[in-house]
Protein backbone atom coordinates (compact mmCIF):
# COMPACT_ATOMS: atom_id res chain seq x y z
CA UNK A 1 0.00 0.00 0.00
CA UNK A 2 1.41 2.67 -1.20
CA UNK A 3 1.44 5.58 1.93
CA UNK A 4 2.86 9.51 2.39
CA UNK A 5 3.28 10.89 5.35
CA UNK A 6 2.15 14.33 6.06
CA UNK A 7 4.19 16.61 8.88
CA UNK A 8 7.75 15.32 9.68
CA UNK A 9 8.30 17.36 13.47
CA UNK A 10 9.68 14.91 16.50
CA UNK A 11 7.23 11.94 15.70
CA UNK A 12 6.47 11.73 12.36
CA UNK A 13 9.84 12.07 10.89
CA UNK A 14 10.87 9.07 13.04
CA UNK A 15 7.14 7.31 11.71
CA UNK A 16 8.65 8.31 7.88
CA UNK A 17 11.84 6.01 8.25
CA UNK A 18 9.80 2.94 10.03
CA UNK A 19 7.23 2.94 7.28
CA UNK A 20 10.49 3.52 5.15
CA UNK A 21 12.38 0.45 6.24
CA UNK A 22 9.68 -1.76 6.03
CA UNK A 23 9.22 -1.15 2.26
CA UNK A 24 5.76 1.20 2.80
CA UNK A 25 6.80 4.52 1.98
CA UNK A 26 5.88 6.46 -1.28
CA UNK A 27 6.43 10.16 -0.28
CA UNK A 28 6.03 12.88 2.11
CA UNK A 29 5.41 16.46 2.64
CA UNK A 30 6.63 18.87 5.66
CA UNK A 31 5.54 23.06 5.57
CA UNK A 32 8.78 23.84 5.92
CA UNK A 33 10.72 22.66 2.39
CA UNK A 34 14.16 22.78 4.55
CA UNK A 35 13.16 19.70 6.26
CA UNK A 36 11.77 17.78 3.80
CA UNK A 37 14.23 17.97 1.72
CA UNK A 38 16.99 16.39 4.02
CA UNK A 39 14.66 13.64 4.71
CA UNK A 40 14.54 13.27 0.74
CA UNK A 41 18.41 13.10 0.94
CA UNK A 42 18.69 10.71 4.13
CA UNK A 43 15.92 8.72 2.30
CA UNK A 44 16.23 8.73 -1.40
CA UNK A 45 12.88 9.63 -2.10
CA UNK A 46 11.23 12.59 -3.55
CA UNK A 47 9.13 14.85 -1.32
CA UNK A 48 5.60 16.13 -2.83
CA UNK A 49 5.30 19.42 -3.72
CA UNK A 50 2.55 20.09 -1.54
CA UNK A 51 -0.18 17.93 0.05
CA UNK A 52 -2.45 17.69 -3.10
CA UNK A 53 0.49 16.35 -5.17
CA UNK A 54 1.13 13.96 -2.28
CA UNK A 55 -2.62 12.48 -2.19
CA UNK A 56 -2.70 11.47 -5.84
CA UNK A 57 0.39 9.54 -5.56
CA UNK A 58 -1.07 7.77 -1.77
CA UNK A 59 -3.36 5.19 -0.78
CA UNK A 60 -2.40 5.71 2.41
CA UNK A 61 -1.85 9.39 4.05
CA UNK A 62 -1.28 9.54 7.78
CA UNK A 63 -1.21 13.07 9.50
CA UNK A 64 1.27 13.86 12.10
CA UNK A 65 0.24 17.42 12.88
CA UNK A 66 0.10 19.44 16.10
CA UNK A 67 -3.20 22.06 15.82
CA UNK A 68 -6.83 21.32 15.43
CA UNK A 69 -6.70 24.40 12.44
CA UNK A 70 -3.68 22.76 10.62
CA UNK A 71 -5.03 19.52 10.47
CA UNK A 72 -8.26 21.17 8.57
CA UNK A 73 -6.46 23.30 6.94
CA UNK A 74 -4.30 20.28 5.67
CA UNK A 75 -7.45 17.92 4.70
CA UNK A 76 -8.86 20.58 2.59
CA UNK A 77 -5.84 21.15 0.72
CA UNK A 78 -5.29 17.49 -0.02
CA UNK A 79 -8.59 16.37 -0.85
CA UNK A 80 -9.07 17.68 -4.26
CA UNK A 81 -6.12 15.20 -4.99
CA UNK A 82 -7.72 11.91 -3.18
CA UNK A 83 -7.76 9.09 -5.20
CA UNK A 84 -11.69 6.92 -4.52
CA UNK A 85 -11.28 5.09 -1.25
CA UNK A 86 -7.94 6.51 -0.32
CA UNK A 87 -7.22 6.26 3.74
CA UNK A 88 -6.63 9.01 5.94
CA UNK A 89 -5.13 9.02 9.08
CA UNK A 90 -4.47 11.38 11.59
CA UNK A 91 -2.26 10.83 14.22
CA UNK A 92 -2.15 14.38 15.53
CA UNK A 93 -3.85 14.82 18.94
CA UNK A 94 -6.65 17.55 18.33
CA UNK A 95 -10.29 17.60 19.40
CA UNK A 96 -13.50 15.09 19.23
CA UNK A 97 -15.14 17.45 17.29
CA UNK A 98 -12.17 18.59 14.52
CA UNK A 99 -11.69 14.51 14.06
CA UNK A 100 -15.49 14.17 13.11
CA UNK A 101 -15.16 17.25 10.82
CA UNK A 102 -12.14 15.77 9.15
CA UNK A 103 -13.82 12.70 8.86
CA UNK A 104 -17.08 14.15 7.29
CA UNK A 105 -14.13 16.25 4.54
CA UNK A 106 -12.63 13.70 3.17
CA UNK A 107 -15.32 11.12 2.69
CA UNK A 108 -17.29 14.07 0.89
CA UNK A 109 -14.13 13.77 -1.17
CA UNK A 110 -14.51 10.21 -1.75
CA UNK A 111 -11.61 9.21 0.76
CA UNK A 112 -12.23 6.93 4.37
CA UNK A 113 -10.38 8.41 8.05
CA UNK A 114 -9.67 7.35 10.61
CA UNK A 115 -8.44 9.35 13.62
CA UNK A 116 -5.78 7.78 15.40
CA UNK A 117 -3.72 9.55 18.08
CA UNK A 118 -0.94 7.98 19.61
CA UNK A 119 1.12 7.92 22.92
CA UNK A 120 4.99 6.75 23.63
CA UNK A 121 6.59 9.65 22.93
CA UNK A 122 9.17 10.09 20.81
CA UNK A 123 10.51 6.86 21.39
CA UNK A 124 8.04 5.09 20.86
CA UNK A 125 8.09 6.93 17.54
CA UNK A 126 11.38 5.82 16.79
CA UNK A 127 11.05 2.23 17.92
CA UNK A 128 7.74 1.54 16.21
CA UNK A 129 6.21 0.39 19.46
CA UNK A 130 3.72 3.83 19.79
CA UNK A 131 0.25 2.56 21.10
CA UNK A 132 -2.46 3.91 18.47
CA UNK A 133 -5.75 4.84 19.54
CA UNK A 134 -8.27 4.34 16.53
CA UNK A 135 -11.90 6.39 16.01
CA UNK A 136 -13.55 5.28 12.38
CA UNK A 137 -14.47 2.72 10.62
CA UNK A 138 -13.52 -0.78 11.98
CA UNK A 139 -12.80 -2.56 8.16
CA UNK A 140 -11.24 0.48 7.22
CA UNK A 141 -8.98 -0.05 10.20
CA UNK A 142 -8.51 -3.96 9.02
CA UNK A 143 -7.18 -2.56 5.64
CA UNK A 144 -5.05 -0.73 6.90
CA UNK A 145 -3.59 -2.61 9.68
CA UNK A 146 -0.34 -4.05 8.77
CA UNK A 147 1.13 -0.90 7.35
CA UNK A 148 0.06 0.88 10.75
CA UNK A 149 2.26 -1.98 12.41
CA UNK A 150 5.32 -0.86 10.92
CA UNK A 151 4.67 2.50 13.54
CA UNK A 152 2.88 0.82 16.58
CA UNK A 153 3.01 -1.71 18.50
CA UNK A 154 -0.52 -1.65 19.86
CA UNK A 155 -3.09 -0.50 17.13
CA UNK A 156 -6.97 -0.96 19.21
CA UNK A 157 -10.08 0.18 17.37
CA UNK A 158 -11.89 2.74 19.79
CA UNK A 159 -15.44 3.01 18.48
CA UNK A 160 -16.49 5.29 15.30
CA UNK A 161 -15.17 8.59 14.42
CA UNK A 162 -13.97 10.82 17.00
CA UNK A 163 -13.53 8.04 19.72
CA UNK A 164 -9.97 7.68 19.34
CA UNK A 165 -9.45 11.38 20.12
CA UNK A 166 -11.47 10.74 23.08
CA UNK A 167 -9.61 7.87 24.42
CA UNK A 168 -6.33 10.39 23.96
CA UNK A 169 -7.67 12.66 25.84
CA UNK A 170 -8.21 10.23 28.69
CA UNK A 171 -4.48 9.32 28.27
CA UNK A 172 -3.39 13.02 28.67
CA UNK A 173 -5.21 13.94 31.52
CA UNK A 174 -3.71 10.58 33.31
CA UNK A 175 -0.52 11.57 32.38
CA UNK A 176 -0.77 15.46 33.55
CA UNK A 177 -1.64 13.40 36.74
CA UNK A 178 1.21 10.72 37.00
CA UNK A 179 3.99 14.63 35.92
CA UNK A 180 2.33 16.42 38.85
CA UNK A 181 2.89 13.26 41.25
CA UNK A 182 6.56 12.10 39.78
CA UNK A 183 8.04 15.58 39.78
CA UNK A 184 6.69 16.95 43.17
CA UNK A 185 8.06 12.91 44.71
CA UNK A 186 11.03 13.53 43.19
CA UNK A 187 11.49 17.21 44.69
CA UNK A 188 10.24 16.23 48.01
CA UNK A 189 12.90 13.28 47.94
CA UNK A 190 15.78 15.53 46.62
CA UNK A 191 17.82 14.10 49.91
CA UNK A 192 17.59 10.91 49.50
CA UNK A 193 19.15 8.12 47.25
CA UNK A 194 18.17 5.70 45.25
CA UNK A 195 15.00 6.61 45.40
CA UNK A 196 13.95 6.07 41.50
CA UNK A 197 15.20 2.56 41.75
CA UNK A 198 13.69 1.19 44.62
CA UNK A 199 9.87 2.98 44.56
CA UNK A 200 10.21 2.20 40.84
CA UNK A 201 10.13 -1.07 41.70
CA UNK A 202 7.03 -0.80 43.67
CA UNK A 203 3.36 0.10 43.35
CA UNK A 204 4.41 3.35 42.34
CA UNK A 205 6.32 2.25 40.01
CA UNK A 206 5.25 4.07 36.21
CA UNK A 207 6.89 4.55 32.71
CA UNK A 208 7.52 8.33 33.65
CA UNK A 209 9.72 7.64 36.12
CA UNK A 210 11.63 5.07 35.27
CA UNK A 211 12.47 7.21 31.52
CA UNK A 212 12.50 10.79 33.05
CA UNK A 213 12.96 10.42 36.96
CA UNK A 214 16.69 10.39 36.32
CA UNK A 215 16.92 12.64 33.46
CA UNK A 216 14.81 15.61 35.62
CA UNK A 217 17.17 15.34 38.58
CA UNK A 218 20.26 15.72 36.46
CA UNK A 219 18.19 18.87 35.21
CA UNK A 220 18.15 17.62 31.97
CA UNK A 221 14.85 18.08 29.97
CA UNK A 222 15.63 17.34 26.35
CA UNK A 223 11.92 17.10 24.22
CA UNK A 224 10.21 13.96 24.72
CA UNK A 225 6.86 15.90 24.68
CA UNK A 226 6.81 18.89 24.56
CA UNK A 227 5.25 21.34 27.64
CA UNK A 228 3.87 23.70 25.21
CA UNK A 229 2.38 20.47 23.23
CA UNK A 230 0.89 19.15 26.66
CA UNK A 231 -0.78 22.10 27.50
CA UNK A 232 -2.15 22.49 24.35
CA UNK A 233 -3.99 18.84 24.94
CA UNK A 234 -5.03 19.80 28.52
CA UNK A 235 -7.01 23.17 27.42
CA UNK A 236 -8.96 20.46 24.53
CA UNK A 237 -9.30 18.20 27.22
CA UNK A 238 -10.90 21.43 29.75
CA UNK A 239 -13.41 21.60 26.95
CA UNK A 240 -14.52 18.66 26.76
CA UNK A 241 -14.74 18.15 31.03
CA UNK A 242 -16.74 22.08 30.35
CA UNK A 243 -18.99 20.33 28.36
CA UNK A 244 -20.49 18.66 31.50
CA UNK A 245 -19.93 21.50 33.73
CA UNK A 246 -16.94 20.06 35.17
CA UNK A 247 -13.68 21.57 36.00
CA UNK A 248 -11.19 18.36 36.78
CA UNK A 249 -8.30 19.77 39.20
CA UNK A 250 -5.43 18.21 37.52
CA UNK A 251 -6.01 19.92 34.59
CA UNK A 252 -6.41 23.32 35.85
CA UNK A 253 -3.61 22.83 37.98
CA UNK A 254 -1.51 21.97 35.32
CA UNK A 255 -2.58 24.37 32.87
CA UNK A 256 -1.30 26.32 35.37
CA UNK A 257 1.89 25.42 35.86
CA UNK A 258 2.83 24.89 32.24
CA UNK A 259 1.88 28.23 31.22
CA UNK A 260 4.36 29.90 33.79
CA UNK A 261 7.29 27.23 32.27
CA UNK A 262 6.01 28.51 28.97
CA UNK A 263 6.34 32.26 30.03
CA UNK A 264 9.76 31.11 31.53
CA UNK A 265 10.70 30.10 28.29
CA UNK A 266 10.51 26.51 28.95
CA UNK A 267 7.76 25.53 26.44
CA UNK A 268 9.71 23.50 24.28
CA UNK A 269 11.52 21.05 26.64
CA UNK A 270 9.69 17.97 27.89
CA UNK A 271 6.94 17.81 30.14
CA UNK A 272 9.34 16.83 33.12
CA UNK A 273 10.33 20.25 33.23
CA UNK A 274 7.53 20.73 35.93
CA UNK A 275 10.47 19.40 38.31
CA UNK A 276 11.68 23.27 37.89
CA UNK A 277 8.56 24.33 39.26
CA UNK A 278 8.85 21.65 42.31
CA UNK A 279 12.63 22.49 42.95
CA UNK A 280 11.08 25.80 43.65
CA UNK A 281 9.03 25.38 46.31
CA UNK A 282 11.52 23.36 48.04
CA UNK A 283 14.19 26.16 47.79
CA UNK A 284 12.05 28.92 49.40
CA UNK A 285 13.25 29.75 53.14
CA UNK A 286 11.62 26.75 55.92
CA UNK A 287 8.72 28.55 58.13
CA UNK A 288 9.63 29.08 61.48
CA UNK A 289 7.90 27.51 64.28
Amino acid sequence: MKTGIIGLGAMGAPMARNLHRAGKLATFWNRSPATSTALAGELGIDAATDPRTLAGQCELIILSISADTDVLAVIDQLTPGLQPDTVVIDTSTVSRETACTAADRVQQAGGQFLDAPVSGGIEGAQNGTLAMMVGGDAGVLERVRPVLQTIAGRVEHMGPAGAGQATKAVNQVMAAGINQAVTEALAFAQALEKVIDVVGSGAAGNWFLTHRGPTMTEGTFEPGFRVALHHKDLAICKQMAEQFDVALPVIEMTLIHYRRLMEAGFGDEDISALFREKQALFERPARRP
